[in-house]
């Protein structure tokens, strides 16, 4: 298997272990899916987020976010209200128990990212790794801008992507 394989299998792999690890935990303490807790983080984290601001911080789609806003809405979790800005949209909240159960939730998701990243690989070597995947999702969304922008998805015979310097 070429590197470059196996580094994609290692990554998709790890990436699924730790979601479902870290679902599983907040399901059984708190009854609440990663999904849900990721939009519920955001919102404690950001005040005055629209449906557009959770479609961008997560690259879902407008009827993927509203569909978790309305399911955290019916639960009582947040709440929609007038954007003063904006006509169009709304600004979506934390009610009071979605904020606290937020919050019990968070430290349960710090915990569990202790346990499976903290304590097998050192601080400097998170901050290393991190920055590395930031380079590689950067470089993959100008590629796929690039697409775009040009009318296809995928690279033309021998053109190569640019590289960029980790």
């Amino acid at each position: 298997m070429s590197d470059l394989k196996r580094l994609y299998r290692e990554l998709v792999s790890l990436e699924i272990e730790l979601w479902n690890g870290i679902e599983g935990r907040l399901q059984a303490e708190y009854g609440l899916p990663l999904t849900s807790f990721e939009v519920l983080h955001l919102l404690l984290c950001r005040p005055g987020v629209r449906i557009q601001d959770i479609v961008e911080e997560f690259s879902i789609t407008v009827g993927g976010a509203s569909k978790v806003v309305d399911r955290l809405e019916k639960a009582g979790l947040c709440q929609r209200r007038a954007n003063p800005d904006d006509r169009r949209s709304s600004i979506v909240e934390l009610t009071t128990e979605g904020r606290r159960l937020t919050e019990g939730a968070l430290a349960v998701f710090e915990e569990e990212l202790e346990l499976r990243i903290g304590t097998v690989i050192p601080g400097k070597s998170v901050r290393e790794v991190t920055a590395v995947l930031s380079t590689l999702r950067a470089a993959g969304r100008a590629l796929d801008t690039e697409r775009k922008a040009a009318g296809r998805t995928s690279a033309p015979a021998g053109k190569r992507p640019v590289r960029l310097t980790v």
